[in-house]
């Protein structure tokens, strides 16, 4: 039961946004005497090194060579696209209150479910995209609220 619970991607998924929550929070907090930018590179070394720490640990260490260049294409497009968002969400932090800026950030969600049916051709039930028209409409209320 244990292993079934930890290899859930519900679990994970829960998991993900509970730490999103407190990345904002944390953050709002950091930043109030310091660059955005600054931060941000603050933040992506402790990552970089708790990541690499995780992954010396467990020995997932595999060799470059062994990866595709698809996978490193893709790969580093979306550490590229990951630290762009990161530096607009903690330029956005600085700028406005985190419980306005979170919501807007989570509009993620509809757009992953829009690219996700174009690009990768997933398909999701009409009640589905109820639910994600339903996020969308949800953040932007939270936002101008």
């Amino acid at each position: 039961m244990k292993s079934d619970l930890l290899s859930s991607w519900q679990l994970w998924a829960l998991l993900s946004a509970v730490f999103a929550a407190l990345t904002a929070i944390f953050a709002k907090i950091g930043i109030e005497a310091i660059n955005s930018d600054l931060a941000t590179f603050i933040r992506t070394v402790v990552i970089l090194l708790a990541i690499g720490g995780i992954v010396a640990a467990t020995g997932q260490f595999q060799p470059a060579s062994s990866i595709s260049g698809r996978t490193w294409i893709f790969l580093v497009l979306s550490g590229l696209a990951t630290g762009a968002s990161w530096l607009c969400y903690f330029r956005a932090l600085k700028l406005g209150q985190a419980g306005q800026v979170a919501p807007i950030d989570k509009l993620s969600v509809v757009l992953v479910a829009v690219f996700g049916a174009i690009v990768l051709g997933e398909t999701l039930s009409g009640v589905a995209w109820l639910g994600v028209a339903l996020i969308g409409g949800g953040a932007v209320l939270v936002a101008i609220g």
